[in-house]
């Protein structure tokens, strides 16, 4: 247990006052950005030469197949080499990416095939920087300033879910697709220089005297992880409740089923849920006076119950947009917190492997909640699978609010 007494209010200026983090701030909003015009440039151009939704779903399946491996792989070398560089290296390998493909589709020669390719190497690169970019956070920032720190990256990595896709309607609609990649490939940019000009350390505090090979570290990361007492109860409540009531990869389902809309309908109920996702991470500002972290992601998992319940009881889209909003608000809070704990619990050397295991648990949880929830939708109706994910949420939370007590009694040390 970490307690002591907190005496500061921290602010957004207190935060961005740090010239590196600034610095990471511009990567992260650059490079959210281009991820999501990345993203729907690769699923627009399939379904406009394919016309198959099939072969866009298959986007999924590349992606978790990618994913898995290369964000263990990720976490255990953000913990035996320079972070930065593979920050750097990260992003120029999605900026490569992406300009090879703005120049295949402006010659006419992209395919189907060399999509997927682009997809699978994008993706990997992608799952290869956020575990060393999370983990120079707190070589920044003195303790009681990380929850800050880590409520303004999830606020920022909303607002560029707010940004991305209406630069990408704003691009494809006026110009092309390939206009949309080349746009994407110049903001990879930041994100290939920007790693260079920070003045943090980018390697870990510790060294071992004798080197050990790749898989002996990733299998100490998950035993590190394992053994902790606060982190697998953290992993498991967030990806139950996400199997239970992932919703924004099938939003034209969620919105048409709840409410007969159509494409209108996903865009406000998307739009909505991003809004309420910054306002939640900076929501969670004022709750950084509060030692007890781990009953503030236990009652905002709670709320995120109560709230998906009432989701599914809605047919009024007016409502509904204020029901997802507060979804996005109560899942931004679990996710700083979550954020924080990492990074507060866990010793520079291992902070590489137990962050991508978060992402590991994120990336699958999403995955699987997108198919179970598309799966039940099918068979018992949009309506009654969001009542069930809230009934589901808030069984788990109540679970792990009783079972697990260290997460109960987690104080951070503010």
């Amino acid at each position: 247990k970490i307690s002591n007494n907190f005496k500061y209010t921290i602010r957004f200026d207190s935060i961005i006052k740090y010239r590196d983090y600034r610095i990471l701030w511009v990567i992260l909003m650059t490079g959210g950005v281009a991820s999501w015009l990345r993203i729907l440039g690769f699923s627009q151009w399939l379904l406009d030469e394919t016309g198959s939704p099939f072969l866009v779903g298959l986007i999924g399946i590349v992606q978790l197949v990618v994913q898995l491996p290369s964000t263990l792989w990720a976490g255990t070398l953000a913990d035996r080499t320079d972070r930065k560089m593979i920050l750097a290296a990260a992003h120029g390998i999605t900026f490569t990416v992406l300009a090879f493909v703005a120049t295949f589709n402006s010659t006419t020669s992209l395919t189907p095939g060399l999509i997927y390719l682009a997809i699978a190497i994008a993706s990997g690169a992608q799952t290869l920087g956020s575990p060393s970019r999370a983990a120079l956070i707190p070589g920044i920032f003195p303790e009681k300033e990380i929850m800050a720190a880590a409520s303004t990256d999830t606020a920022s990595q909303n607002l560029a879910a707010i940004i991305g896709p209406l630069l990408f309607a704003f691009v494809a609609v006026n110009w092309g697709l390939t206009e949309v990649f080349f746009i994407c490939a110049i903001l990879c940019l930041p994100g290939s220089l920007g790693p260079f000009l920070l003045a943090v350390s980018g390697r870990t505090d510790e060294k071992s005297d004798l080197p050990k090979g790749q898989v002996t570290e990733t299998l100490e990361g998950l035993n590190y992880v394992r053994k902790h007492p606060i982190l697998p109860g953290l992993f498991l409540l967030d990806a139950a409740i996400t199997t239970a009531s992932f919703y924004r990869e099938i939003l034209p389902v969620i919105a048409f089923g709840l409410f007969a809309a159509g494409a209108s309908g996903t865009g406000l109920l998307g739009s909505a849920n991003s809004a309420g996702a910054i306002i939640g991470g900076i929501a969670v500002l004022a709750l950084t006076r509060i030692q007890a972290k781990g009953l503030i992601v236990l009652w905002a998992s709670l709320a995120y119950g109560l709230f998906l319940l009432a989701f599914g009881l809605t047919n009024s889209l007016i409502t509904g947009m204020i029901l997802i909003a507060l979804l996005g608000a109560a899942d931004s809070v679990t996710v700083a917190v979550r954020v924080t704990t990492v990074m507060l619990t866990t010793p520079d050397k291992m902070r590489g492997r137990a962050f991508s295991l978060m992402y590991v648990a994120a990336q699958t949880s999403n995955n699987i909640g997108t198919i179970w929830v598309g799966f039940w939708a099918g068979l018992i109706g949009v309506s009654s699978t969001m009542i069930m994910g809230g009934i589901i949420s808030i069984a788990m939370t109540l679970l792990i609010l009783l079972l697990w007590e260290p997460i109960r009694k987690y104080r951070s040390n503010d």
